[in-house]
């Protein structure tokens, strides 16, 4: 096969509100769509931001806060709840994630023993947390939203210097804007991480819509990931570029028609072609009454279906032979 199975990622992010209800509802909602994994985030906004950091475009759109502190403290994963989110993750046959955006919530996160380690994009210069990352040797699947090819270099160079494997790391090419304009996806430059770093490479997509996530399975992605909510109207910086449960339900479904699509590389007949072939074909056909003795020429032959008789790719060899017998307009020849 070209592709392995891509791992499909439902972002829910912070898409739960802050309520826990709410989370376990994006898990059931993840798993009966079809996804490998759910994932959230996991950090304390003390942590993460300074006293009145300023919110991003779309989440002033979005959301009425005075800061991302602020915001950010209604949306945090509380640490007690994240056993219980795994249990009905397990309990609903999905594997659970969730992102450290610090080094007090890796180290929580770590004794969660998640199946990998997720970076964002915004991450990806806070290299004292990579190298604890790195010191893990889990999986990593890193993001890189808003970085150029040299600072994901780097950020490789720490993971594997600190201890990670780069077999078992996957870049994600993303685009960090919510929602993320076609003009600006440049699904391409997966190709070109592949090739620069010889990684598994993926997406994790911030358009509107399921298409480029299934376009970047079809070039290769071994990982999707997607921001997904209950409701688009609900109030948070996420929900409105997020796919609903119905249009990450056909996203998951579309991606496994394209692994399955995708094949081999090998160009053969399919089984399915093979009962068309005589059908849609043509044979050499007498163009008029053939009398026996006759030399077949280009003026009383022709090619015409089905395709049971003499293929034309003989035709030349059919030219200038003798007639055998008498054959009526249309009818196949036989030599």
């Amino acid at each position: 096969m070209i592709n392995k199975k891509t791992m499909i990622i439902a972002e829910a992010g912070v898409n739960h509100n802050g309520e826990i209800t709410t989370a376990k509802d994006l898990i059931r909602a993840a798993s009966e769509a079809g996804a490998d994994y759910v994932k959230f985030q996991t950090f304390n906004a003390d942590d993460l931001v300074v006293k009145g950091a300023s919110l991003a475009n779309y989440q002033t759109k979005a959301v009425n806060y005075a800061d991302q502190r602020t915001m950010l403290k209604t949306l945090e994963l509380k640490y007690s709840w994240h056993e219980e989110l795994c249990d009905f993750a397990n309990a609903n046959s999905i594997g659970f994630l969730t992102t450290p955006f610090d080094l007090k919530s890796l180290e929580f996160v770590s004794k969660l023993n998640l199946d990998l380690l997720k970076i964002p994009s915004g991450e990806i210069t806070n290299f004292p947390l990579l190298a604890k990352m790195g010191s893990l040797c889990k999986p990593i699947v890193l993001s890189t939203g808003m970085s150029n090819l040299g600072e994901i270099e780097a950020a490789l160079r720490v993971l594997t210097t600190n201890g990670a494997k780069k077999s078992a790391i996957t870049i994600l090419h993303c685009t960090s804007e919510y929602p993320a304009p076609m003009c600006d996806v440049n699904l391409a430059a997966m190709i070109t991480l592949r090739q620069c770093f010889e990684v598994e490479v993926g997406f994790s997509d911030h358009t509107l819509g399921t298409s480029i996530p299934i376009a970047a399975v079809a070039l290769g992605a071994t990982v999707i990931e997607k921001h997904f909510t209950l409701n688009k109207a609900f109030k948070g910086p996420d929900h409105s570029s997020s796919l609903d449960p119905n249009e990450l339900k056909h996203m998951v479904k579309s991606i496994r028609e394209v692994e399955v699509a995708l094949g081999s590389a090998q160009k053969i007949v399919s089984p399915s072609e093979i009962a068309n072939r005589n059908i849609v074909r043509k044979s050499i056909v007498a163009s008029c009454d053939i009398q026996k003795g006759d030399a077949f020429t280009v003026n009383n032959l022709t090619t015409k279906r089905p395709g049971t008789g003499i293929s034309p790719t003989r035709m030349d060899d059919i030219i200038g032979e003798k007639s055998s017998h008498y054959f009526k307009k249309d009818e196949l020849i036989k030599i």
